[in-house]
């Protein structure tokens, strides 16, 4: 067993390879949030119909399924850091894709496939920051965890509505090209200096993990991922292709706005799931203490009554502008809480040498639920409008609900279970 002053040298290593691993993964998230909207954008100006541009991103979501299946496996097998600098390196090819082809090759097929390596890019970056916050809180550390993970998902969403504004500005300023060019040279220089100032790695890799280790066998953790899938189909329903087609279309408004919109409402989104520790919890004797399943049930029943409110207003003719402005706010500030409460759960349900495999399983149905929520944002869109998409949104809120009752909940140190 090593000395307090081996494990405090041990720590503060593990803190500096940390801060370096979410500035990496701050940026990524930053070129991630522009590319997407320059994509949206650029395509809808060539004519695209709502559901060619969700197909756009199909495959994006579709290998940040495989990836963070396969990637949980590789980050316990060889380490964070490799997943770390395989994530950035894939995401230079893939803003490289776009941002140096002749202009014949941009066309669906090509544009999905420099989607799928994006994908593959994002997930493996999240992955391992996400996973990495476990080296810096104590064992045991519960309130700690959580205040360490709400802060890093907050600030990745508001830097990825940081994304959503620069696109736009790109988009207007220099053109879909070069802006993929510019985005592809952050990461890259993000890639180099992230090599260079990394002393060692990122916890030890396990020789001995095994590919199907990768499907858990913790009913806690599992339940938790279905609910996740419900959860972000019923965001990506209306945010990926619905609303920003509608705003466009419908209300008149401009690239510019649109993206403004997106980038205030995932910033305001990222800020309220920062802070969620201090007012979201369990309380008991003691005064408010982390999250338990109970939590994120209640959580996920309020959050129905806002897609809900909203479509019944544009179905009564209210004011559009006005219905979606304060509507969307209340649904994103409730919508960052429920995801914080999820975010800590799946860390606090994985223990050890399990914890990248638990996050890329748990990582895996975030992908597959905003698989779900963009192909039906473009199909329902297309259909029936915006409202079509917000009711679809209900029925996916009110099912993570119903899973998120099943998880345990905790109570003076104990896990009990919660009846349906």
């Amino acid at each position: 067993m090593g000395t307090s002053t081996e494990m405090a040298d041990q720590k503060g290593g593990d803190l500096r390879n940390y801060i370096l691993v979410t500035a990496a993964y701050w940026v990524d998230t930053l070129a991630d949030g522009a590319s997407r909207v320059l994509v949206l954008f650029f395509f809808y100006s060539l004519g695209y119909s709502p559901f060619e541009l969700a197909s756009l991103f199909v495959f994006y979501e579709v290998f940040g399924i495989v990836t963070n299946l396969v990637g949980g496996w590789l980050a316990a097998r060889f380490g964070l850091k490799t997943t770390l600098f395989a994530g950035l390196s894939v995401q230079v090819v893939a803003l490289s894709m776009l941002g140096l082809a002749p202009s014949a090759w941009l066309v669906v097929g090509y544009v999905m496939a420099s989607q799928a390596l994006s994908g593959i890019a994002k997930d493996l970056t999240k992955m391992s920051s996400k996973s990495a916050v476990k080296l810096v809180v104590a064992d045991g550390d519960e309130s700690g965890l959580y205040r360490w993970v709400a802060t890093l998902t907050g600030s990745k969403n508001a830097l990825k509505g940081v994304g959503f504004f620069l696109g736009g500005l790109l988009l207007t300023l220099v053109g879909f090209q070069t802006a993929m060019l510019i985005l592809a040279a952050a990461v890259a220089l993000t890639l180099v200096a992230t090599a260079l100032l990394m002393d060692g790695g990122l916890g030890a890799p396990d020789v001995g993990a095994k590919f199907r280790h990768m499907f858990s066998q913790n009913r806690s953790v599992n339940l938790l991922a279905a609910a996740r899938i419900f959860l972000f189909a019923s965001r990506d329903v209306w945010f990926v292709v619905g609303l920003p087609v509608y705003l466009r279309t419908v209300l008149g408004w401009s690239f510019w706005e649109v993206g403004s919109f997106l980038a205030i409402w995932v910033i305001g989104y990222g800020a309220v799931q920062a802070s969620a520790p201090r007012w979201v919890g369990v309380r008991g004797s003691t005064g408010l203490s982390q999250p338990d399943g109970r939590t994120a049930a209640l959580v996920a029943f309020l959050l129905a009554v806002f897609p809900a409110a909203i479509a019944i207003a544009l179905e009564v003719d209210l004011d559009p502008t006005a219905v979606l402005v304060c509507g969307l706010a209340a649904f994103g500030a409730v919508f960052a809480v429920n995801s914080a409460v999820h975010s800590y759960l799946i860390l606090s349900y994985s223990h050890g040498d399990k914890v990248a495999m638990n996050v890329g399983f748990y990582y895996m149905a975030n992908a597959g639920g905003r698989l779900l929520g963009t192909i039906l944002s473009g199909a329902l869109y297309q259909w029936q409008g915006l409202t079509a998409c917000l009711w679809a949104s209900v029925v996916f809120v009110l099912l993570a609900g119903l899973l998120s009752l099943l998880l345990p909940a905790e109570r003076a140190g104990r896990t009990v279970a919660i009846s349906g």
